[in-house]
This record gives C-alpha cells, structure tokens and sequence, in this order.
C-alpha cells in the first residue's frame, strides 16, 4: 500500500499536463525576439512602406527592417512595439479572472476552456500571411497574452493543490522549468535557418498554439483537485477518489480532515473577494510578501536580460551575440533544474536569499564589465560570465519559487483571489520593465544595472525579514508563523515547532 507520499504515475501525468500551459507561456514569451527584423519586414510591406517580396528596386536597396538597416520606419517600429508590448497587457487584464475561471467548473475545465484561447491566437499568427500580418500578429499576441494570464495562475494552483506535501516546493517548480523550457524552444527554432526566416517565421508564431492542443487531449485523463472538490464543492467522497487517484491506495482520513478543518474556517466566513482580501488586517502579512515576492522576480532585471539579452552582450562586444542568448536560455533551462532537486531540500527561504543575493552581486559585476569593457582586456568575458551567473541565481529561487509560494501562503478561501493579485503584480512590473528598460539603459548607460542591484539588495533584506520558511508545512502551521511575527531565528526553531505541535493539538481537540 502507498503511503500517500509516493509519486505515482497518475500524479506524473497530471502535473507535467498542466506544466504544457507553462510550456506555451513560455514559447509564447520567447517566440516574438528572434525573428524581429524579417517580421518588421513583412509588417512594412503590409503597410506599403517596402516593395512586395520578390519586387527589388535600386530605391529600395537598402530598406528599413534590413539588418544591414540600423531603424525601422516608425510606423512600423510603432506596430513592431506593440506587438511585443500587447502580450504583456493581455496577461494583465486576464490575471483578475484566474481565481473566477478557476471556480467556475474547476480547475481541469478552467484549463480546457483556456486553451480555446490558445487555439485561436496560434490560428491568428500562423495564417497571417493571408491579410494583414501587423494585424492578425498583434490580435494573435492579445489573444495569447490573455491566455498566459489565465494559465500563469491556473497551473501553479492546480499543481499547488495535488501535490503531496512532501514534494510540494519540487512539484512547483515545475511551472517554471516549462516555461524556461518553452523560452529554449523558442530561441533554438527561432534562428534563421530553421523557422525564423522569411518563408517560415508565420509558421514560428502560430506554433505558440502547439501545446494547446496536446493539453486538451491530456487534460480529461487527469482527475480534478481534490481540495477545490472537498472545500469549494462540498464533495467527499469525489475528493477521496481524486486523492486516491493521485497518490495511490493509502489511508486518506488526515488529508481528509486537514480538508475538512480548512473547509469549517472557510465556511465561517464569506467568499473571499479580491477587495476583500485587500482590506483583511489578518491575511495582509501573507499577501505582503506574496506581492513582495513576484515584485523581486520581475524588478530584478532578469526580463532585462530576457528581452535584451542580445543587444546586451553585442554592447559588450561579444561575438555572434544570438548564440550567447541561447546560451543564457540553456543555463536558465539547467539551474531550473537544479532548484527542483533543492527546494525541498534546501527550503524556499533559503533558496530566495542565495537567489537574490547572487544576483545582486552579479548586477554590480555586470556594471563594472560595461563600464571599464573599452580599457580593459577581458571584460566583456566578465559581462558575459556576469550575465550567466545572474540567470543560475534567478532559476535558483527567485525565478519559481514566487509561482507556488503564494498557493502555500493561502487557504482554499483567499487563494484565487490571492493568486490573482500576485498575477496582476507579476504581469504588470513585467510590462513597466520592458517597456522603460531601453529608456533607463540610456539614461544610465553603464550603470543600468546598479538601479538592479539597490533594488535586489532591498529585497534581499525584506526576504531575510519577512518570508517564513514554508517546507513541509500546511496551511495552519504558516499561517500561524504570520501571526507570530514571519521569520524565526534559528535558535528558535525547536521551540517554535513544539509551538506548532501544541497548536495543531489543540485543534485537533
């Protein structure tokens, strides 16, 4: 008999079908970069700016969209923006309705209905050829952004909900190996010579539906999560049969009960809302530092190095700059990796402070390569190892580990409408950072990074202060660190989990 700690198979299939929306969040995420000169070049031919294909003129020898052509026509560099800038506004808008499609018909058929979303962006982009490409690609990207709003919410609460708890922070973090892995894919096929040229970059776009469609025939072998059927639904036994399903023949009567004691609490108050989890002094510490937390991801300036990654190590002098992108995209595809095997070994706190601190650091040898790169020999070697090393620290902690942290912050109650204000966080800072990088980094120059590094360095110091370690504890027990203040030292701990037994023993009576 199973002890109801064994990964199984059903589990395996469940949480690596949800990790397929975090796969296409993450192409999705990628895919627009590469090919930015040929899809500028479609773009001016649509709006009559540039000869059609095949048609070549003396006049037109050298054209805007050309590599050999330092700027694009503004009208197009206008819809080129926007394209990349409208994903990120998608996802903001959609972030507010996670916890709604969640509990509309559960998280299963929240995902299936997503991924019509999908579908339907994919379709978008890779028939744009057929009318008007600057059109259907920054429709298509809408479409898209909104789904990955959705799914960026719907897959860490889902896979936050079945996993055991004794591989709860390994399981999370599966979100976000999909989606670095997603960000390879599309970085590897995005080269000229495979999908990002002129005869095939449509069809590069319209695979961000791809995974879509393999989720929808996978999703309805895997069972619903028995804590939204318990707490939510109020169906017993159909949350002992998804237990059962997920995690084996085992005794399910101590899931059951934590089940039934957090449906008892939730049920003594009224739905949680968005508003009124924003005015709870009870929940606000949690939602503190949740908030706080998808802040460090994003305010880092990792999407700094995502978005501009390229332009980065070419102003650093690195040759064959797009290969050095690859580089940072497989690094960050290992590290990930490398968080999974340590997170429930290591604990999330620990894993967010050496995160963060590292990247700190980094910033500030970053700064110091651009800035001394024309007097020194060998600096753009330390640019370069500077940026690897910021993006292993950021898939060490900071970069999944806000995902799933908030599933673990949250009961059942205010989760969705937690997950959706950190969604909105997360999507939002996103958003102000690529679209105000290019603007800082000329405004700073070389020291774009030590604005990066002063803001890591603050969240370093609020980690340290104000994020408990959650591994391998339930609800209660975290919710009863905030109410004793976040973190303990550590000459503490012993006497803090006698605490949490006398606590727990309490209850139970």
């Amino acid at each position: 008999m199973a002890s109801g700690k064994d990964l199984t198979g059903t589990l395996a299939l469940a949480v690596s079908t949800a990790a397929l929306g975090s796969l296409q969040f993450g192409y999705s995420m990628g895919v627009i970069n590469a090919p930015q000169r040929v899809i500028e070049r479609h773009y001016g031919r649509s709006l009559g700016l540039l000869p059609q294909e095949g048609v070549r003129t003396s006049e037109n020898a050298s054209v805007p969209g050309d590599p050999s052509q330092e700027q694009a026509h503004p009208a197009v560099l206008m819809y080129w923006s926007l394209s990349v800038a409208i994903f990120s506004v998608g996802g903001v808008v959609s972030s507010f309705l996670v916890g709604f499609v969640g509990d509309l018909r559960g998280r299963v058929k929240g995902m299936l209905m997503a991924n019509l979303l999908a579908v339907a962006g994919g379709l978008l982009m890779g028939f744009c050829k057929l009318w008007k490409p600057h059109v259907m690609v920054i429709a298509g990207r809408a479409i898209l952004g909104f789904y990955c709003g959705l799914t960026s919410g719907l897959v860490p609460m889902y896979i936050g909900e079945i996993a055991p708890k004794a591989y709860r922070g390994a399981l999370g973090t599966v979100h976000q190996l999909a989606i670095v892995i997603g960000i390879l894919i599309s970085q590897v096929i995005g080269l000229d010579f495979i999908l990002g040229n002129d005869d095939m970059w449509h069809v590069l776009l319209g695979l961000s539906g791809a995974p879509a469609v393999l989720q929808s025939l996978l999703l309805p072998l895997c069972p619903e999560s028995p804590r939204y059927l318990y707490i939510l639904l109020g169906k017993e036994r159909e949350a002992q049969k998804s237990l059962l399903r997920l995690k084996g023949a085992y005794d399910a009567s101590a899931d059951l009960e934590e089940m039934r004691r957090e449906k008892e609490e939730a049920d003594q108050v009224s739905r949680v809302s968005i508003s009124s989890l924003l005015c709870s002094s009870e929940l606000r510490p949690q939602l503190f530092v949740a908030l706080m937390m998808h802040l460090s991801q994003q305010l880092s300036g990792i999407n700094a190095i995502f978005y501009y990654s390229t332009a980065i190590f070419a102003g650093a002098g690195i040759g064959q700059p797009v290969y050095a992108t690859i580089g940072v995209g497989a690094i960050n595809t290992f590290f990930t990796l490398v968080s999974v095997a340590l997170v429930d070994r290591a604990g999330r706190r620990t894993l967010m402070l050496a995160g963060l601190g590292g990247m700190c650091f980094c910033a500030v040898a970053m700064t110091i390569g651009l800035k001394f790169q024309t007097s020194y020999a060998g600096m753009s070697y330390v640019s370069m190892a500077a940026i690897f090393l910021f993006v292993a620290f950021f898939e060490i902690g900071p970069g999944p580990i806000p995902w799933f942290i908030v599933a673990e912050l949250f009961s059942q109650g205010p989760r969705p409408a937690a997950i959706a204000l950190a969604g909105f966080c997360n999507w939002t800072s996103n958003f102000i950072v690529g679209m105000t990088f290019p603007y800082i980094q000329k405004w700073l120059g070389a020291y774009v990074f030590v604005l990066f590094a002063a803001l890591l360095f603050g969240f370093t110091a609020f980690t340290y202060r104000r994020l408990p370690e959650t591994k391998g504890k339930n609800f209660e027990e975290i919710a009863a660190l905030f109410r004793k203040g976040g973190k303990k030292a550590p000459a503490d701990a012993k006497r803090h989990d006698v605490e949490l037994l006398q606590l727990n023993a309490s209850t139970s009576a």
